[in-house]
């Protein structure tokens, strides 16, 4: 199972690579326009990447201090990405209205895939549960 988790975590992380890519290309940083905090979106990545490292270290270790301590950041990481995604949902439902609008200003998270936005999603819910067994010692390791 911990090595379940290891995939799944890694298949969420290069979403969350392609929608950051996305963002910062598109100038997320810089054009002001956007409804995602910088704060977030690089606490949310920090976290995520730092878990990820402590779960590999867990997977060659098997010391289940490791384990908690990667769910424990998940945690924190799951919130930001809740609060993203309820921050993304505007942008994406008005994105007929800015095209008839002819609006230029688009908030750079506009050009994030729908696919990939849910894949993300999808992956980190079941690498959260994934490593929640492992840590509770079910499924074994």
């Amino acid at each position: 199972m911990d090595i379940a988790a290891l995939i799944t975590w890694v298949i969420t992380a290069l979403g969350g690579f392609y929608m950051l890519g996305t963002w910062l290309s598109r100038g997320g940083v810089k054009a002001g326009n956007s409804r995602l905090p910088v704060p977030v979106i690089f606490g949310h990545f920090a976290l995520a990447a730092v878990g990820l490292v402590v779960w590999i270290i867990y997977v060659i270790t098997d010391k289940d201090v490791l384990a908690w301590t990667a769910f424990g950041l998940l945690v924190p990481v799951a919130l930001l990405g809740f609060a993203m995604l309820a921050r993304w949902l505007p942008v994406h439902w008005a994105r007929s209205a800015a095209a008839a609008s002819g609006a230029e200003s688009e908030p750079a998270e506009r050009y994030f895939p729908v696919s990939v936005v849910a894949g993300h999603g999808l992956f980190a819910v079941v690498t959260v549960v994934l490593v929640l067994l492992t840590a509770l010692g079910i499924g074994g390791s």
